[in-house]
């Protein structure tokens, strides 16, 4: 393996890595030797991805997590060290979206709830791991935001709403903790193959809407994630912060999403 991809004996939380794109990047983590923390709010989940990593020879631990919870966000980092020693990356990535509908009926509960999820939350685990991550010689976060976030979207406005004020979270992060050698990325998927998404790639018409649209002309696999998450938590990655990573075929850039 190149030491500029190496992540050996990196210690890694990621949230929402029982299933889809948070999975993916924990098993592809594990085979570039990064030690893993997984958690999701079905612990029963965790422990399937955890048995599959250590199958492989790979190192793992599950601990479940709510991220509604503050507490469960700070149990989670506090885990991390408790049993690898430290945290060297941070990658944010469960989120939720209880609501598909307009922006002008969409309850305040709702509302609420994916700001908390999607944002708060994210702001919390940040808080309690940056004292561990300012220990380390180099350290990163990285957060999934979605295209969802660089664009209006019709029936997804508090997603949109929520994965926009995640942008502006890593930017501020990284202009503040900088000076400790922390980079703060994040990522920004189109419509991946994923459960998460599957009331959109399921439906033909929205399928084929943006597989017109994409220049690719189809939508992205988790892989196609997770290589850019292995990328800015690497050696190769150490002199980018502050930046998102689109990756959705070119969607964004050849009209509307």
């Amino acid at each position: 393996m190149h030491e500029l991809f190496n992540l050996k004996n990196k210690a890694v939380v990621i949230t929402g890595s029982s299933r889809g794109i948070g999975k993916g990047m924990a098993k592809r983590f594990a085979e570039f030797g990064a030690k893993l923390i997984i958690s999701s709010r079905k612990i029963n989940a965790c422990k399937e991805v955890e048995s599959e990593i250590i199958k492989k020879g790979g190192i793992a631990f599950s601990k479940e997590c709510n991220i509604s919870k503050k507490n469960q966000c700070e149990d989670l980092i506090d885990f991390c060290v408790e049993k690898l020693g430290k945290i060297d990356v941070l990658v944010c990535n469960a989120a939720s979206n209880p609501y598909y509908g307009d922006l002008a009926k969409i309850p305040d509960e709702l509302f609420d709830k994916i700001m908390n999820n999607n944002v708060k939350s994210n702001l919390w685990l940040c808080k309690k791991a940056i004292p561990f991550l300012k220990q380390r010689d180099s350290s990163s976060i990285i957060i999934v935001s979605s295209i969802a976030g660089l664009q209006g979207v019709k029936n997804l406005g508090a997603y949109s709403i929520s994965k926009t004020a995640d942008i502006g979270l890593i930017r501020s992060l990284a202009v503040e903790l900088g000076k400790f050698n922390i980079n703060i990325n994040g990522l920004c998927p189109g419509i991946i193959k994923t459960d998460f998404a599957r009331e959109l790639w399921e439906n033909p018409d929205i399928l084929k809407d943006v597989e017109s649209q994409a220049p690719l002309g189809r939508i992205g696999t988790v892989d196609e994630v997770t290589g850019a998450a292995i990328l800015l938590a690497s050696n190769a990655g150490s002199f980018i912060t502050g930046q998102v990573i689109t990756m959705d075929g070119g969607v964004t850039i050849a009209g509307r999403g």
